[in-house]
């Protein structure tokens, strides 16, 4: 089986992408929804970040309030370490094991997994290729705002505490520009998956 990592900067268009590839066959494991995961209700997960950031960053029913954790952790670069400390290891394993699930599955197929963090975190070493979704900067910036309703400060603080694109961009084994819009990232996806398809 293919593996396959996927990432790109916050706001660029990597979960449209991720839905191309589905539609297209691919099996495909989204990050953040691993992530969330990992961190629900009575989870090892969440006890290790109320352990280290307090009760506070709980809502009453007792999950984590995630606008709560995300105002500590994107203004306090060593909050969002120790964050990411505790969340990664949990998530990788989680994508390990659905990967062995999925090569099981299907040998032959193509597993991709769309992780914003995977440079960062190191993560994409265990892939077979790497796939970054980028766009125009002034473009990423608009689409940020007006998906989570924040203004260009907040917008800004957010980007700025990943690792660059273009610094991303040279990881890559293929690009896909979202800054045109669905129907030319849509193009590109096929071109790439039908690229994939050769090398399995």
């Amino acid at each position: 089986m293919l593996k396959v990592g996927l990432t790109g900067s916050i706001a660029v268009g990597k979960s449209y992408v991720c839905e191309v590839f589905r539609e297209l066959g691919a099996f495909v494991l989204d990050a953040d929804q691993t992530a969330r995961e990992v961190v629900q209700s009575n989870t090892e997960g969440l006890r290790r970040i109320v352990k280290n950031f307090g009760a506070e960053v709980l809502q009453p029913n007792g999950e984590l309030d995630r606008a709560k954790i995300g105002s500590i952790v994107f203004t306090d670069e060593a909050k969002r370490q120790l964050l990411n400390s505790i969340v990664h290891p949990l998530v990788i394993e989680k994508q390990n094991k659905w990967l062995c699930e999925r090569e099981r599955e299907n040998p032959q197929g193509i597993a991709v997994v769309d992780a914003a963090l995977m440079i960062e975190s190191g993560g994409y070493r265990r892939f077979d290729k790497i796939i970054v979704v980028w766009c125009e900067s002034a473009l990423q910036l608009e689409r940020l705002m007006l998906r989570n309703n924040l203004t260009a400060e907040e917008a800004l603080k957010r980007i700025n505490s990943q690792m660059p694109q273009t610094e991303k961009k040279r990881y890559a084994d293929f690009l896909i520009d979202t800054s045109e819009g669905f129907k030319a990232a849509k193009q590109q996806t096929v071109i790439i998956f039908e690229q994939l398809k050769l090398l399995i």
